[in-house]
């Protein structure tokens, strides 16, 4: 590794993938060097427009002759194989969320993980907003007090194909598990999860026996409620809203419009068209900085960059509140595992 420039592997050239690929071409400290994908057709895609040599085989990537680290943008259940082989490589590896579907299989890599020489870092994106960065400082600095609630909702613009839900794992686990890993950044460890779930609208969730409506009540260990909103139809855009509320006060962050402008006439007053469509449009700074954090993780050895336990305890919230919606009954987290 050189002191200034950071050469990168990328593993997956789907949608986030690119995300991935065009914030290591664009950043000065990062270079795109090898370029991986089953489907060598799109990984060549890629490197054109971002650079890099390309193989189909995600493992010879994963070479510390070449790269100084890897980003793992590749499909769920390939990402424990994967993450282990940077560990076994000693390169320092970002890896998108969630680790794995399965408890067990994320508990067997654990001590792995614990003793690995190389970081392991989990893309939760969303703590690298700068909004909700900035009231997460604000919350920690004591402005409005102790935290006793907060409240994030998210509803996509419409429902992925039927197809994808069935090897998501579910809405808790795909969806849900970003206000998850949030719910701990601002309130701490959770100790209760309740989760109630309907499929109201969503042929694909119907058929394979899923939610496209849910509502989760978290309590911290603090005490703190958290409340969580998701549904994966938003006629307006994409709907990402937090609210932070203690004794001193109240925090938000409001939706993004696609256009500041607003319009007002006989029939409205300050309208505004719908919010920003696309979860890559509205996170757009936020994958960026979540690179910045990683490269000062594997420089540094200390960044704000999610951990494994990090991702371990988000997906514990996801299996507690997938139980839940099912078993009509709140879920202790300590049952999980």
């Amino acid at each position: 590794m050189t002191a200034d420039l950071l050469r990168f592997g990328l593993i997956g050239t789907g949608r986030i993938g690119r995300v991935h690929a065009a914030n290591i071409a664009a950043s000065p400290q990062t270079e795109l060097v090898v370029v991986a994908d089953p489907v060598l057709a799109s990984a060549d895609d890629v490197a054109v427009r971002f650079g890099g040599t390309t193989v189909s085989d995600p493992l010879a990537a994963i070479d510390p002759g070449r790269i100084d680290a890897v980003v793992i943008a590749s499909p769920t259940p390939t990402h424990i194989e994967l993450i282990t082989a940077c560990i076994e490589r000693g390169v320092p590896v970002l890896s998108e969320k969630p680790i794995d579907l399965d408890m067990g299989r994320i508990d067997a890599l654990r001590p792995r993980v614990r003793s690995a020489s190389s970081p392991v870092a989990i893309g939760f994106n969303q703590r690298f907003d700068p909004a909700i960065a900035e009231v997460q400082r604000r919350v920690a600095s004591g402005e409005i007090g102790a935290l006793e609630q907060l409240s994030l909702t998210s509803r996509d613009p419409g429902p992925p194909p039927a197809a994808y839900i069935g090897v998501s794992g579910g809405i808790f686990r795909d969806m849900t598990i970003h206000d998850f890993d949030l719910a701990r950044f601002f309130a701490g460890e959770i100790e209760e999860v309740t989760a109630v779930g309907s499929t109201l609208f969503d042929s694909g969730a119907r058929e394979h026996d899923d939610f496209d409506t849910v509502v989760v009540t978290l309590k911290a260990r603090s005490g703190a409620i958290v409340t969580i909103t998701n549904s994966r139809h938003s006629a307006y855009g994409y709907d990402q809203r937090v609210e932070a509320f203690g004794g001193g006060g109240l925090l938000n962050v409001e939706n993004v419009p696609a256009s500041h402008v607003t319009a007002s006439n006989s029939a409205h007053a300050a309208a505004r068209g719908p919010y920003i469509e696309q979860f890559l449009d509205r996170y757009a700074s936020a994958y960026a900085n979540e690179l910045d954090a990683f490269v000062e993780l594997v420089h540094h050895g200390a960044s704000s960059s999610p951990n494994f336990e990090d991702g371990r305890a988000a997906q514990v919230l996801a299996e507690a509140a997938h139980q839940s919606a099912r078993l009509g009954r709140t879920v202790r987290t300590d049952e999980i595992g």
